[in-house]
């Protein structure tokens, strides 16, 4: 609960939130909400872990929409503080929430939505085995034109064959 101040400040950096999905203001109280809601599932459909580099919070990365019966979840991460962007702990992060779904949570899918415009991050992902799945055209608009989403996805078997 102490971090959802500071989540919610370094959530609503206009250039941190063209990343983002969100395009409402974050505050306190709903970063609050969201962090209780997370300890209210009696079925996991969201595991969030915190970020941080040297004790202090800079980001969030998780596994949403878990589908138990399916065995496959929705990639998320942010690394809010824009001082730690380009320095690998996107990477790292990504690597260890890979590690928990599938060696832990033995998850069979892993998928992920990202904008076309970020090219940074769509490197990081083929880096740690994504491959890209498919397009939704047109399906985000920002900054007064709509961009491609792609959809990027990594299976159990290639994460183990890597």
């Amino acid at each position: 609960m102490k971090d959802a101040e500071i989540l919610a400040k370094m959530g609503n950096d206009i250039e941190v939130r063209d990343y983002l999905s969100n395009v409402f203001p974050y505050t306190e109280l709903g970063e609050e909400e969201f962090v209780k809601s997370l300890s209210l599932q009696k079925v996991p459909t969201d595991i969030v872990f915190g970020i941080e580099v040297e004790g202090k919070l800079v980001g969030t990365a998780g596994i949403h929409r878990i589908n138990w019966a399916s065995r496959n979840c929705y990639f998320g991460i942010a690394i809010y503080d824009k001082r730690f962007w380009n320095r690998g702990i996107g990477t790292e992060a990504t690597r260890l929430v890979l590690r928990y779904a599938f060696e832990y949570l033995n998850l069979h899918k892993v998928l992920l939505e990202v904008y076309e415009y970020n090219e940074r991050a769509v490197k990081v992902y083929e880096k740690v085995g994504f491959r890209v799945e498919g397009r939704l055209r047109k399906n985000h608009y920002w900054k007064g034109e709509y961009h491609d989403v792609i959809v990027m996805g990594i299976l159990q078997e290639e994460y183990f064959g890597r």
